[in-house]
């Protein structure tokens, strides 16, 4: 595979074994968390999906990420290592000081996560490398940031930043999220879209609740607006007999939340559930109606996929990364914020047409896999090594 042709000629294995032979067997991957860490999203699932993988078939894999309370300094997960050290905001140069006096060790090749603040590993590795960009975080800025600290967190992630990643290669999620990275000047040819997959778990199975339920999962902070959520579930309520919501995630907002739903005499049909085991999150999955999302900003809606694994068709509003992980119209439907609460209305009101968007779910859950996502990263890494006539020893 190459930046060109972006289909990978062989399997998973095949590329993991040519890399080791080829001297690449130590793979440090940089991420701000890791999937213990109570804030982990899509981000996080996507690099276990694919450091576990590697680590099977035989590479060292260690995965570098911020401390987070109530969890230890070092792990083993997986087969793979963690070594959490640094705040959210000290890993960045607590990081780039150990690769480069080697305080974790040698490594082969390099694969930096860059979720918002980049690490700037190509001014600094001179080993093979790949940069993981989800998404560009564009509006999230200012939710994220208080005052002026929004601006100058985009002008770092559209201004600072890309000229020193345009000539690497960067693996991102979705054609929609390639688009934006070209938009803020990275090469065509060194931009790969590898979609991202659904754990086989999520599969369907169950029965749906017998009054209409929807659900709605993720982190609860400012740009996944579950405020949206939890109005549009009130409103649809006048017109829909019965309907209930649970929001299953935990974040700085749950306190708020809960206020809006208290507010609005929501509390007996809107649940904030916190974090669930991936038993309960199937089960959730499987018996609602529709999985929904008022996020303003995704790379790719992890949640709505998962729901579609389950056979639950999505309603979401209409933003890029939502547009990778809906196939508006078959898999569910995509709509301007002001739409979720009277297309939520129209939906429960027609099963006919719920029952067709659930079995277009089905189909397309079933598409996503994440053996293809981590082989698809794989080959990248893979042709960066070939790019770069191996390594030093």
């Amino acid at each position: 595979m190459n930046a060109l042709n972006p289909v990978p000629e062989h399997d998973l294995a095949w590329y993991v074994d040519d890399l080791r032979q080829r001297g690449i067997r130590r793979v440090h991957v940089l991420a701000w968390r890791d999937l213990d860490d109570a804030d982990a999203g899509g981000s996080e699932v996507h690099a276990d999906e694919v450091m576990r993988r590697w680590a099977d078939l035989g590479l060292d894999v260690l995965h570098r990420t911020s401390y987070a309370e109530g969890l230890p300094t070092e792990a083993e997960r997986n087969g793979y290592r963690v070594v959490r050290r640094g705040s959210r905001y000290t890993v960045f140069g607590r990081t780039v000081a150990s690769e480069l006096t080697r305080r974790m060790g040698p490594y082969d090749a390099l694969v930096e996560i860059w979720n918002g603040v980049p690490w700037f590993s190509p001014i600094w590795c001179r080993r093979p490398r790949v940069t993981v960009l989800h998404h560009v975080h564009g509006p999230m800025w200012d939710q994220m940031l208080p005052g002026p600290l929004g601006p100058a967190g985009r002008f770092l992630e559209s201004r600072l930043a890309p000229p020193f990643y345009r000539r690497g290669l960067t693996v991102t999620g979705a054609e929609t999220s390639r688009d934006e990275l070209l938009e803020l000047g990275f090469r065509p040819d060194r931009v790969l879209a590898v979609p991202y997959g659904v754990d086989p778990r999520f599969s369907p199975g169950g029965t749906k609740t017998a009054q209409p339920s929807v659900v709605a999962v993720g982190r609860l902070a400012p740009v996944k607006r579950f405020d949206r959520v939890i109005d549009a579930v009130v409103a649809a309520r006048r017109e829909v007999d019965g309907l209930t919501a649970t929001i299953v995630g935990r974040g700085p907002l749950a306190d708020e939340l809960q206020a809006r739903i208290d507010a609005a005499g929501a509390g007996g049909y809107i649940r904030l559930a916190g974090r669930v085991d991936d038993a309960d999150l199937i089960d959730l999955y499987r018996s609602s109606w529709l999985v929904t999302s008022g996020s303003i900003a995704e790379g790719w809606g992890l949640s709505l996929t998962e729901g579609a694994g389950c056979g639950t068709p999505a309603l979401a509003t209409d933003i890029r990364g939502h547009r990778n992980s809906v196939l508006d119209g078959r898999s569910g439907v995509l709509v301007p914020p002001d739409r979720l609460a009277t297309t939520m209305v129209e939906l429960l009101h027609d099963r006919p047409w719920l029952d067709r968007l659930a079995a277009g779910a089905r189909e397309w859950g079933a598409s996503l896999t994440w053996e293809r996502s981590a082989l698809g990263l794989t080959a990248a890494l893979h042709a960066e090594v070939l790019r770069s006539g191996g390594h030093d020893q």
